[in-house]
C-alpha cells in the first residue's frame, strides 16, 4: 500500500521561509528552522540552507525503509555538519530545526518527532497528536516578557532576542530542550514509535506555524482541519491560517513571536 502525500509550504511574511517540507511514497518529512531573531549563528549559510540540507539527507538516509527514524536523523544531522566545516558549528545559535517524520513500512505507521512540529493521527473515533513540548517549559518568565508586547514593536524585538539568547544556553542540553543542530546526539532524544496503519485513517505532519490553528488560537478543531484537507488541501489549510492571524496582526489576541509564522503542513492517505 502506497502512502499518498499532499504538501504545502508557505513562509509566514517577506523573509525567506524556514520551514521545509518533503513526501514520498513511504515518507511524510516536515522541518520548522528555528528563527534566529537577527541574532548571529557562527554559520554562513542561513537557516533556509540548513533546512533545505537536512531534509535531503533524511531522505536520502531512511531509504532503507528497515532503518530506525533516529539512526537515520543521527546520519543526516553528520552529513549536514560535513557540508559546511567552516562555519562555527559549536556556537549555541547554529542553525536548528524541529524534525517530525511518519513513514508507512509494510501494515504499521513509524513517527519520530524531535521538539514542537506535530504529528496527528486521525482514527475511527479519536485524533492522536505526537508533539515534544519540552520547550514550553524553558523559562516561562522570559517568554512572558515576549508576549507583554505587540509584535512590531521595539520592545516585543528586544524581549524576543533576550529571550532567545537565553533559550540558546539550554538548547540541547540535558537541563534544556532537544532540536536538530550540529550533533547526532539529538537524534535520541526524538519521540518515537509505531502505529498499526489499520489503526489510523489518515494523518496530518505540519510545523506549530499550522498546528496554532487548534492548538493555541483555538479556532478549529482536529476534525475541522482534516476536513479542510480532505476538501481544500494543506493550502486551502495555510489560508485558514493566516486568515485567522490577520484578524490579529499584532498579536494582542493570541501574543507571539511574530504576526505570521513559516507554515507547512503534508496530509498523508494510504
Amino acid at each position: 500500500m502506497i502512502m499518498r502525500v499532499c504538501l504545502d509550504t508557505r513562509p509566514g511574511g517577506v523573509n525567506p521561509n524556514e520551514d521545509w517540507g518533503a513526501g514520498t511514497p513511504t515518507l511524510a518529512i516536515v522541518l520548522d528552522g528555528l528563527s534566529t531573531v537577527g541574532l548571529t549563528t557562527g554559520c554562513q549559510h542561513g537557516v533556509p540552507w540548513y533546512v533545505a540540507h537536512l531534509g535531503g539527507q533524511l531522505v536520502a538516509a531512511l531509504a532503507d525503509t528497515d532503518r530506525p527514524l533516529s539512526d537515520g536523523l543521527a546520519e543526516a544531522l553528520e552529513r549536514v555538519a560535513e557540508l559546511h566545516p567552516e562555519c562555527d558549528l559549536k556556537n549555541p545559535g547554529t542553525p536548528s530545526a524541529t524534525v517530525a517524520v511518519l513513514r508507512r513500512r509494510l501494515d504499521v505507521l513509524d513517527h519520530l518527532v524531535l521538539a514542537d512540529s506535530p504529528i496527528v493521527f486521525e482514527g475511527a473515533e479519536e485524533y492522536s497528536v505526537i508533539t515534544d513540548l519540552r520547550v514550553d517549559d524553558i523559562l516561562p518568565k522570559m517568554r512572558a516578557e515576549v508576549e507583554q508586547h505587540e509584535t512590531h514593536t521595539p520592545e516585543h524585538r528586544e524581549a524576543l532576542q533576550r529571550f532567545v539568547s537565553a533559550q540558546r544556553q539550554v538548547r540541547n542540553t540535558p537541563d534544556g530542550y532537544w532540536v536538530a543542530a550540529a550533533g547526532p546526539e539529538a537524534s535520541a532524544h526524538a519521540l518515537t514509535g509505531t502505529t498499526a496503519l489499520g489503526d489510523v485513517h489518515a494523518a496530518a505532519v505540519m510545523s506549530d506555524g499550522v498546528s496554532r490553528l487548534v492548538t493555541e488560537y483555538g479556532m478549529v478543531t482536529w476534525s475541522d482541519v482534516f476536513a479542510t484537507l480532505r476538501t481544500g488541501g494543506p493550502r486551502e489549510l495555510i489560508d485558514t491560517v493566516r486568515k485567522v492571524e490577520a484578524t490579529d496582526p499584532t498579536g494582542r489576541r493570541w501574543p507571539r513571536y511574530k504576526s505570521g509564522d513559516d507554515a507547512t503542513v503534508a496530509f498523508c492517505q494510504w
